[in-house]
């Protein structure tokens, strides 16, 4: 008798054994949103505590110092914010905020906190998604190229490539990239997100892209995809080289499988086994690096965003906390880590449907 090739357990079981799946999958999920719970209460105390233990003074740095130096009108401040009450009782009012999805109002751009960042998430967000999408499918691809020709010219010069790819900063190749495209060959336009004179597209989703071609302007649509490109590349070009180092060790490990030599031996084809066997066991690392590369690019762009001239969240944090703007700093605070968590609750219960395995163990 041929050897039996061992395969990952089914997906959709039927009968006894599909309820009882079902049962552990909602269980999984279960446990996963509790968790989620709890870190968000945590997210909040973290959020709170740091940026009431920054140096500095606030009311210095929002009043200016002739109006700080004149104590009715640092009382009548600390009043309206809430500053004159006990940290615990300061604690439990932005909680209630919160639970009324208030972030309070910015002492600098003197607007609600959540309306500064429903302006600038989605301008990060557009260089994100474009960022991570480009990076996937190129970095994914050369991953699992270098991992079938390994050790061979191809391999060398794609983990060359990678390397190159992680090892320059970011804010230098931005500064590299404006240069040569904008400034030498004038192929590139300059900052911003659009050419000024032109009106952005109704509001839609806040993405330039997306709301221009929702709204069929397509002369919109060509400048704001124009204004993307440089920022977007630059972040593009070091996730690359993240995702093809990691995918390229992941795909490694599996093909080092004793079930898949065994399923090379037996002859299937090619296409089989990598869809089939290599794809979907290497899935789950690699899954965790995308999610927290795509929260590294929301959160992390601050540079780029400063070089490019570009209005979004890594802008808007820079100026709260050089101006010591408490609230705008700690509802972007909170934004950044709700965006890990849902990043990281996303991935978890992704893992539940791509290997059983892992909701009942």
């Amino acid at each position: 008798m041929p050897e039996q090739i061992a395969e990952p357990p089914a997906l959709s079981p039927t009968g006894g054994q599909g309820r009882r799946s079902h049962a552990a999958l909602l269980r999984y999920i279960g446990k996963r949103l509790v968790i989620a719970c709890i870190l968000l209460v945590g997210m909040t105390i973290v959020t709170f505590s740091l940026t009431n233990l920054v140096p500095g003074d606030p009311v210095a740095a929002a009043l200016g110092q002739r109006a700080a130096d004149d104590p009715a009108i640092v009382a009548r401040f600390r009043a309206e914010y809430g500053l004159d009450k006990p940290l615990l009782e300061q604690y439990w009012a932005y909680l209630v905020r919160l639970s009324h999805f208030d972030l309070g109002t910015s002492w600098q751009t003197h607007n609600a906190v959540a309306a500064d960042l429903a302006k600038a998430v989605p301008a990060t967000m557009e260089i994100a998604l474009s960022a991570i999408v480009c990076a996937a499918l190129v970095g994914l691809t050369f991953g699992m190229w270098s991992a079938y020709r390994r050790g061979k010219v191809t391999d060398q010069v794609l983990r060359l490539v990678s390397l190159v790819g992680i090892s320059v900063p970011t804010f230098w190749m931005a500064i590299v990239c404006f240069y040569i495209f904008y400034y030498r060959l004038g192929i590139a336009p300059g900052s911003g997100r659009l050419t000024p004179g032109l009106s952005p597209p109704p509001h839609v989703t806040g993405m330039y892209t997306f709301d221009a071609l929702l709204a069929g302007d397509l002369r919109t649509f060509v400048d704001a995809a124009a204004h993307l490109a440089l920022p977007t590349m630059v972040l593009t070009l070091y996730t690359i080289g993240l995702l093809t180092r990691f995918s390229r060790t992941s795909f490694l490990e599996v093909l080092d499988q004793g079930y898949i030599q065994a399923a090379k031996a037996k002859g299937l084809p090619g296409r089989k086994v990598f869809f089939k066997y290599v794809l979907r066991a290497a899935a789950i690392p690699i899954l965790t690096v995308v999610g927290l590369a795509f929260g590294s690019l929301l959160s992390g762009t601050v540079l780029v965003e400063s070089i490019f001239g570009w209005p979004g969240l890594g802008s808007y944090a820079y100026n709260a906390a050089s101006k010591l703007d408490l609230l705008a700093v700690m509802g972007v605070g909170l934004f950044v880590g709700l965006v890990y968590l849902m990043i990281n609750l996303a991935v978890d219960l992704a893992y539940g449907f791509i290997d059983p395995r892992v909701r009942v163990g």
